[in-house]
């Protein structure tokens, strides 16, 4: 037998995938499945980023860039972040990763051993934990509750922090259940986590394109008094559609940015050429798209808010932001995962059940609303028939 470090026995994954999976071959088997589980946008990228690749690769793009990206890149997106949230924002602090995920393994490698604590979001993306285990810290959930319109409490946060808290891991709009927090929740615990410069913060505001009803997007890079401590996670794969490009980007502290950058050089070396090209253009080009599809998930959000407020035993709160609908089902009778499950296996409806993002999703399953209007009332139909069908006392 062979014989791993204990790290692996400690890894998660995430459960998306795997209904993505299940979805798949039920399709392939025949079955008419809606998919209503994967978080990507079901727009194709815009044309002219997609050009920008193809112009790269036969202009002869083809080498090693530099291990934190092409400087036009690097430029581009402090250009773009110091429009966005105010905050001065220099190329040298830009790093350019494979996807978003690569933030969150580098920020959280950092940090983590064992005893230190790092605090994450909990329901929330089910890496953060995963990788938190991984490097043997201690993850400390913060509830991400439904009472208070599924933002953080500062309040609840900040009474979480201990002297061995090294990294607090923040996501508004969040993933899964599309709460945005208001500016001034944030403005309390950036109030009290002044006097602790010894923690780092991560940033994940990979949705911060994707808000609804006028409502702002505060970006934790926005307060001079932390910001030399903020490690600020972004990217392409939901603003643009570009998921499978594998494009996300991290502004980090000066104390920091080396550190990744030699990590980096370690790991994945640098974002493929041409990707970083298209990436450009998505940033420097019309944003014309991003508009179009920010609207229509608009759109989709508030039928499936309205569809899933008539489902038997569960109620719906509006998501202010992201493409995600966390419906609570706790008065159907049905436990989460169960539920889910069946839905699939049963009505060829994928759903991602609540616990797979953390213990405090039990009574919620998510809904992805980046699918058409028409398959998402046709899933919508399925979800009450199953439910009428299948009542369970409560």
């Amino acid at each position: 037998m062979f014989r791993t470090v204990a790290q692996f026995d400690r890894i998660g994954e995430e459960n998306a995938f795997a209904v993505l999976a299940r979805a798949t071959a039920l399709a392939r088997a025949g079955r008419d499945i809606i998919n209503l589980g994967i978080g990507q946008p079901d727009f194709r990228t815009p044309d002219h980023i997609v050009e920008a690749a193809v112009k790269a690769l036969r202009d002869g793009e083809h080498g090693y860039t530099p291990a934190t990206g092409i400087l036009p890149l690097r430029e581009a997106v402090a250009a773009d972040v110091t429009k966005r949230t105010g905050a001065p924002v220099s190329p040298d602090n830009v790093v350019v990763v494979p996807g978003g995920k690569v933030t969150m393994f580098a920020a959280i490698l950092m940090f983590g051993e064992p005893g230190a604590d790092i605090l994450y979001p909990d329901p929330g993306f089910p890496i953060y934990r995963s990788m938190i285990e991984f490097t043997g810290a201690r993850p400390v959930p913060v509830p991400i509750r439904e009472e208070n319109g599924f933002a953080f409490s500062a309040e609840e946060t900040l009474g979480l922090i201990t002297p061995a808290t090294r990294l607090i891991i923040l996501n508004s709009p969040a993933n899964p259940t599309g709460g945005v927090t208001p500016k001034a929740e944030i403005d309390k615990l950036v109030a009290g986590l002044v006097d602790r410069p010894d923690i780092a913060i991560l940033s994940d505001e990979i949705y911060g394109q994707m808000v609804y009803d006028g409502l702002p997007h505060t970006s934790l890079l926005s307060y001079p008094e932390i910001r030399d401590r903020v490690i600020l996670l972004d990217g392409w794969s939901k603003t643009y559609a570009m998921t499978g490009w594998r494009m996300g980007y991290a502004v980090w502290p000066e104390a920091l940015v080396d550190k990744v950058r030699k990590l980096a050089v370690n790991c994945w070396s640098c974002v493929n050429a041409p990707a970083q090209w298209a990436g450009l253009a998505a940033l420097t080009g019309p944003q014309d798209a991003v508009s179009v599809m920010v609207a229509e998930f608009d759109r989709r959000r508030r039928v499936v808010v309205e569809e899933a407020n008539k489902l038997p035993g569960v109620s719906c709160a509006t998501p202010k932001g992201a493409f995600y609908a966390f419906p609570n089902i706790s008065r159907t009778g049905w436990k989460a995962k169960p539920l889910a499950s069946a839905l699939l296996e049963e009505s060829g409806v994928a759903t991602i059940g609540g616990p797979d993002f953390g213990i405090h999703g039990e009574g919620y399953i998510r809904l992805s609303y980046a699918n058409s209007t028409e398959n998402i009332l046709k899933a919508m139909d399925r979800i009450g028939t199953f439910l009428a069908k299948n009542a369970k006392a409560a």
